[in-house]
């Protein structure tokens, strides 16, 4: 099952500097949730495993990292029990930013 990653506000850093991903999941439609999603992307699209915790803390998406689905707040959806559809749009954007 296919879905598009985004990586915004400067977090495309832990993915080699690529801001948009085709994520091809092992799932079929209907059985692969954000769960399975975020543990695909730090085992495939992570390029370093010390970048993990910059997007992972406490087994799920770190705080100051806003996540979208389809443009909503996945807070909205289901958090990481939202169960993906092919197509759907991941955005994953930093909100924390040195200075």
């Amino acid at each position: 099952m296919k879905v598009k990653v985004e990586f915004l506000g400067g977090l495309d850093v832990i993915s080699s500097g690529v801001r948009e991903h085709k994520v091809d999941l092992p799932q079929e439609e209907g059985e692969a949730t954000m769960r399975d999603l975020v543990n695909h992307l730090c085992k495939t699209v992570i390029t370093d495993a010390k970048d993990i915790p910059v997007f992972i803390e406490d087994d799920t998406v770190r705080p100051g990292i806003l996540v979208l689905i389809n443009d909503t707040d996945w807070e909205l959806e289901g958090m990481e029990d939202y169960v993906l559809e092919a197509g759907d749009v991941i955005t994953f954007t930093s909100t924390l930013h040195g200075g």
